[in-house]
């Protein structure tokens, strides 16, 4: 069997492909534990700095296989959540790159993503109350946070779609890109974060998701704990390399 994960290094940037377009990417059993494992080695790799997720063929991801629901349950994994990365990604920014559409779990799948780049006309969006469900993977969490509050409302009792154009309207996607371009534009941004200090990236990344319901005491207390990276090899080489005007060579510690 063809791996349903596909991983590649692009510099200090590694792309992983959604692989089973013939379902449209949806999630099952085995592509949820490629992704969580996937992820695991994205973090412990110092030879990468940014993850890009994105789908093989037409479209980013339709959400849980349903088919393989019926046998294997549901496809997520213990502390990481649906797909190996609704409630746990990984520590390193992590940006999506969709096309065509990412739907139910599979928008919730890019939520969890830091950034996201989406190509002109794709679909975003979570109609699993047209079924008789909810958006249990996160994206009544994550929306409101992202877009407006009666934006999000609308998404979810309405179950219809937005496109990217909308979607980049209200801050839920990053970067519009030509159809076919998404990956290549999602590219060009990871390029530009990976070319910023790993340990800097990680802890900007984990001060911003923590600031969600702190009050400024709280967040000053929490930021603290992050505060070793000024102490890092890395924020010396910075400094050395501003002052020699040259591009620093970061090793992650």
């Amino acid at each position: 069997m063809a791996d349903e994960l596909l991983t590649e290094k692009r510099g200090r940037v590694l792309l992983l492909t959604l692989n089973r377009p013939a379902a449209r990417n949806a999630v099952d059993l085995a592509l949820a534990r490629q992704l969580a494992t996937a992820l695991e080695r994205l973090d412990d790799d110092d030879g990468v700095s940014v993850g890009l997720l994105t789908g093989a063929g037409k479209g980013f991801c339709a959400g849980m296989d349903l088919k393989a629901f019926l046998t294997d349950g549901m496809p997520t994994i213990s502390g990481r959540g649906f797909a190996g990365i609704t409630e746990y990604a990984c520590d390193k920014p992590l940006i999506a790159a969709i096309e065509g559409f990412a739907l139910a779990g599979g928008l919730e799948i890019a939520l969890s993503c830091d950034l996201v780049v989406a190509a002109a006309g794709a679909r975003l969006g979570i109609p699993e109350t047209g079924v008789g469900l909810f958006a249990a993977g996160g994206a009544l969490l994550r929306l409101p946070r992202r877009v407006p509050y009666g934006i999000a409302m609308e998404l979810a009792l309405t179950a219809d779609p937005i496109t990217a154009e909308q979607a980049a309207e209200w801050g839920l996607v990053n970067r519009v890109a030509e159809p076919g371009q998404a990956v290549e534009v999602a590219l060009e941004l990871a390029d530009r974060v990976a070319r910023n200090a790993p340990l800097a990236l990680a802890a900007s990344k984990q001060a911003l998701l923590r600031t969600q319901g702190q009050t400024e005491s709280e967040f000053w207390k929490a930021q603290r704990e992050l505060m070793g990276v000024f102490d890092s090899e890395d924020a010396r080489e910075g400094a050395t390399a501003f002052a020699e005007k040259r591009e620093p060579r970061w090793q992650g510690r």
